[in-house]
Formats: structure tokens, sequence, C-alpha cells
């Protein structure tokens, strides 16, 4: 038996990927939310592979990567979409050794849970591509705190205060962001990253 721990922040999704996987006799399926940060490794039980839905990996950073297989182990596999390049970064910065397109059939999700437990890579078709957009993050870290924080409703000057440097170079900030990501303002700046899923 392969042991699969389902993680989904939605009660209604988690419970249908579950009785999905269980329709193959062969895998032992339990679910869970996302990993909390007051979880500890005890808490977690042991699986042979770990289905993430891709919006459950927030926060940047190897350091959150590291926090996330650490509670779900490192045979991953992620559930997301092409038009999600960002959370398809997040997905292979915490090592996730499976990538299926939300709008895969469902065999796709037991074919890739049954080459993850083998310790193989997995990589729908469909999210090739925009994998590799997601490898040329357009912004700098600096661009995309401030954007972070516009989106949050922060004023120039509030956005500058806490990044600690003068409105001026906020203001260069957001027009370089504007213009790297093509957008017309400061709110479609806003809209592409967040639907490119990179904040």
């Amino acid at each position: 038996m392969v042991r699969i721990r389902v993680v989904h922040d939605e009660e209604l999704l988690r419970s249908a990927l579950v009785q999905l996987l269980r329709s193959d006799d062969t895998l032992e399926v339990v679910s869970a939310m996302s990993p909390s940060a007051d979880a500890t490794p005890h808490d977690v039980l042991p699986t042979d592979v770990c289905v993430v839905d891709g919006e459950c990996l927030r926060g940047p950073g190897e350091a959150h990567a590291a926090t996330f297989r650490a509670r779900c182990g490192d045979q991953l596999v992620v559930l997301t979409t092409p038009k999600r390049p960002g959370v398809l970064r997040r997905a292979f910065d915490a090592g996730a050794l499976g990538l299926v397109d939300k709008n895969a059939p469902a065999q796709q999700l037991i074919t890739a849970v049954h080459t993850v437990a083998k310790g193989e890579r997995f990589l729908d078709a469909a999210l090739s591509v925009a994998l590799l957009e997601g490898a040329v993050m357009p912004l700098t870290a600096r661009e995309l705190s401030v954007l972070s924080l516009a989106a949050q409703g922060a004023p120039m000057a509030e956005i500058a205060a806490r990044l600690h440097l003068s409105r001026g170079t906020i203001r260069n900030y957001m027009a370089t962001a504007i213009r790297k990501v093509g957008a017309r303002n400061r709110v479609d700046a806003i809209r592409i990253v967040q639907n490119a899923g990179w904040t």
C-alpha cells in the first residue's frame, strides 16, 4: 500500500480528492488542512506521498519550503494550473517531485502519485511552459515587496516607512515594477502579479 496525505484548505475539495484517490485500492489516504505554523513534526503521520493544493504553498523563500517539507515529507505532488507560474515556482522550490494540472483527468493524479511514490519525477505536460515562465520572475524581491504592500492598501508614505526607504525610491520601484510586468498602472500591476501567483 502507498500511504497518501492530501493537504487542502477547503474541506469539500479535500474530501473530493480523498475519494478520488481511494478509488485506487493500492492507496491508503488520509487528509489534513494546510500545515499550520504551530504544528510539530510528531503531529504528522508518516506518508509515502503528500498531495498538496498549490495555493497551500504560501510564503516565499527557502525557509518556508524547508518547513513545508518537514511537515509533509519530501515526496510532494502539487496541484496547480498553468495560469499561476508563481505557484509552480513555489512548488518547485518546495521540492515537489510531481506537478499536476488541476484540469487534468483524474487518472493523471493517480499516475503522478504512483510515479512520485517510486521517487521519480512527474511533470504534467500542460504545466511545462508555465514552469519555465515561473523560473523567470520579472520583479526583484524589493519591487515585489512594494507591490505587495500596495496591494494591502498601504499608501506610498507607509510603504516607504515600512521598507525604510524614501518616497522617491518607492515611486521608482513602483514605476519599474509596472513597466516590467507590462501594466497600465499600479492597480493593473497588482492584478497581474496576483493572478500569476507571485504574491
